[in-house]
């Protein structure tokens, strides 16, 4: 069957393609967006709305609404070494709506956009609709995507926000640069006893490092370990690695025994990469499909929707008014290369110089680090990694068109 009713097809529900469909829908553009799942209910995917972010939904004018929803802030964050507690991080002075991190589950998030989005009459949320290849027109343009079952969705456009194992861009053939990460990671979660409480903190000792989010009930848990052992943490067995826990974070204690089944602890094999293009006529890659962050600093979901802002800048007042998307899709990559490079500088910064050189170790730490003595000394030294986290690099604002909404 051969569905052609449509200006853009956005193949993934992901914070990328979500933000995108509701931009372009809002030009007043036709969209269907694509997820492959039956809901949004995924654990332990990023749950971090930064400032950058939560900035953009105030000039969409829903922030209100957005906070309505679940959520706990982060204004400051900490990191426990050598037996000290160092301030590290403060977002309370950025020049924004709202100075902190919103600590959401994504799930909620998503769901909110999609709400917002379909009151905008162009937008089509297609769940349990997975997009395995791509279609081609004339001169090898691409003109769309098959699903699975067989359906054809034709385009002006398709995007590809289809995670960091993108099956369009391997489709597509962009060429893919790995700039690698020396970790991974296993997520879980405890209930938080009594008493406790705080903002994020990481836990460092030699050879471990751990970072807790305080989720109001409970704490979301990021082991990070050497690339690839994650096969040697879980032949030791599980009360070796609660053993683990309990040293790297004593106060806790007993909270770790809720660790019974390795079902419990997912992975996050780490990713840090980038296409070196992002486009071929008919097609553009946006968030993790063009570049796979790191965990450090959390800051993906906010790439990725910055991402889907600059696309919906560049494209949606030229296609809504019948323009060829084709000459504009370089100044998406153009515009966004340069802020995705710089952070990935910092997270690789980060990896090199801080990770890997602490999951190495065998002595034990003494003293914390001296740039950490240093943030913990100078309070307002601890608002320049406030601003890289919190806003980032090339941080857009909503510059897209907007047609008439449908009353509620």
């Amino acid at each position: 069957m051969i569905d052609i009713d449509r200006d853009i097809v956005i193949v993934g529900g992901g914070p990328a393609g979500m933000m995108a469909g509701l931009l372009f829908a809002r030009a007043g553009l036709k969209v269907a967006v694509l997820e492959k799942h039956a809901d949004f209910l995924r654990d332990f995917r990023g749950d971090t709305v930064h400032p950058s972010t939560l900035e953009l939904f105030h000039q969409l004018g829903m922030l209100d609404d957005l906070l309505q929803l679940p959520h706990s802030k982060l204004e400051q964050a900490s990191i426990h070494i050598a037996g000290r507690q160092m301030k590290a991080v403060d977002f309370r002075y950025l020049p924004v709506a709202a100075p902190y991190v919103a600590m959401m589950p994504q799930w909620d998030l998503l769901n909110f956009i999609a709400t917002k989005a379909k009151h905008y009459p162009g937008f089509d949320l297609r769940m349990k609709t997975e997009a395995v290849d791509l279609l081609y027109g004339k001169a090898e343009r691409v003109c769309g995507v098959e699903t699975r079952d067989g359906q054809k969705l034709v385009a002006k456009l398709v995007i590809a926000a289809d995670g960091r194992r993108s099956v369009l861009r391997g489709k597509a053939k962009l060429p893919l640069r790995n700039i690698g990460a020396p970790m991974d990671v296993f997520w879980f979660r405890v209930d938080k006893p009594k008493g406790k409480g705080g903002d994020v903190f990481g836990a460092v000792q030699a050879g471990r490092f751990m970072v807790l989010i305080d989720r109001q009930d409970y704490y979301q848990c990021a082991y990070v370990f050497n690339k690839g052992q994650a096969g040697e943490v879980k032949a030791a067995g599980l009360e070796a690695f609660r053993a683990g826990l309990r040293s790297l974070v004593p106060d806790l204690g007993a909270a770790f025994d809720q660790i019974t089944s390795w079902d419990q602890v997912k992975i996050l094999e780490v990713a840090l990469d980038r296409l070196e293009r992002w486009h071929r006529p008919g097609l553009l890659a946006i968030g993790d499909a063009a570049h796979a962050m790191s965990p450090i600093g959390g800051v993906g979901i906010n790439m990725a929707v910055q991402d889907a802002v600059t696309a919906a800048n560049i494209l949606a007042g030229p296609m809504a008014a019948g323009e060829n998307p084709d000459s504009l899709l370089r100044q998406v990559y153009a515009r966004r290369i340069k802020p995705v490079r710089r952070m990935q500088a910092v997270q690789k910064l980060a990896q090199d110089r801080v990770i890997a050189p602490l999951l190495r170790r065998t002595k034990p730490i003494e003293k914390p680090l001296l740039p950490l003595r240093i943030l913990n000394r100078v309070p307002l030294l601890r608002r320049i990694p406030g601003r890289v986290i919190g806003l980032g690099f090339g941080r857009e604002t909503i510059q897209s068109p907007e047609a008439p909404i449908i009353p509620e």
